[in-house]
């Protein structure tokens, strides 16, 4: 039987715990754990360490969470740690190539989506807003480059249409910890055999911000939905009413001609809140407003009256 691998896994958010918890169960050695630094977070802007720097502290393991990995000393703490392999998820940093040499077997990433297919820091995310009908979790052998290197294993997922990227995000996780086990196994057991990427194929998930969330109605419905599945829970699809922002959670699409200007609320039973798109229309079914609170169409128009003909968008916009 094959000696257990010495492992620096490096990761930061939720999606990476289940990896690290995985690696320690399995009987392989995590010589340390590398992570981003603490951050203020909140209103109160307290110092909060990141999700995976939590579940280390479960283990008696190294943590490092350096600024930047490419300094001298950063480099000297993991060639001292003699380890046969990184193993890399949502780490957050790009590892430059004389990082990539030191552990004796290489570095295997852990990404969400089935490359080439979505390189990038968003994946999930535009998974859906693109409308693709699955997605999954890839292994591959980590070069200089983003996502560029060969493919190891790969599991596949269909997207269904109520994911959002909450529930992919979750189930993408635990699918990604059990493909690098199985990755580990075969790289022991001497039959994995790497594959290069189809890199003509490829397409990038960019990193998204607030801005991305805002709503143009003037797109068809089904592609407002998707948005508002691949934004939910951050950063949110949001649209305006005299200049006050609301946040969509949830939403149904249509099929119903409209020729009113898209962005309209459109007459509509009560408790319902329907608005013009480019194409068809889009039922929205969870919304928050001022209040600050998700709620059901129903509850928040109890507080909040949208008559038939208001026009959502308003060029008041909240930044």
């Amino acid at each position: 039987m094959s000696r257990p691998l010495r492992i620096v896994f490096m990761g930061t958010p939720d999606f990476a715990v289940p990896t690290l918890r995985a690696i320690h169960d399995s009987g392989h050695t995590v010589v340390a754990v590398v992570t981003q630094p603490d951050r203020p977070k909140g209103r109160g802007r307290k110092l909060t360490p990141p999700p995976v720097k939590k579940a280390a502290l479960d283990y008696d393991v190294p943590i490092l969470q350096p600024e930047t990995v490419r300094t001298d000393e950063f480099h000297t703490q993991l060639a001292e740690l003699k380890p046969d392999l990184f193993v890399v998820v949502a780490f957050g940093q790009i590892l430059p190539q004389s990082l990539l040499v030191i552990p004796t077997q290489g570095a295997i990433n852990v990404h969400a989506s089935l490359l080439p297919r979505h390189r990038g820091a968003a994946p999930i995310q535009w998974a859906i807003i693109k409308g693709d009908a699955q997605t999954g979790v890839t292994t591959m052998m980590m070069d200089k480059g983003m996502d560029t290197g060969d493919i190891l294993l790969m599991r596949k997922t269909a997207i269904e249409s109520d994911d959002t990227a909450a529930s992919l995000h979750d189930r993408l996780s635990l699918m990604g910890a059990r493909l690098l086990i199985d990755t580990l196994n075969e790289l022991q057991g001497g039959t994995l055999t790497p594959t290069p990427q189809a890199h003509d194929q490829a397409t990038y998930a960019s990193m998204l911000k607030k801005k991305d969330g805002e709503i143009d109605w003037s797109l068809p419905a089904e592609q407002i939905e998707r948005l508002i599945r691949g934004l939910t829970p951050w950063p949110g699809a949001y649209t305006f009413s005299d200049g006050v922002r609301l946040k969509i959670f949830k939403a149904s699409v249509l099929d119903r001609e409209v020729s009113i200007t898209p962005g309209t609320i459109i007459e509509c039973f009560p408790g319902e809140l329907r608005v013009a798109t480019g194409k068809n229309a889009l039922a929205i079914q969870e919304i928050q407003g001022k209040s600050g609170k998700r709620l059901p169409i129903d509850d928040f128009l109890c507080g909040c009256r949208l008559p038939d003909g208001t026009c959502l968008g308003s060029t008041k916009k909240l930044r």
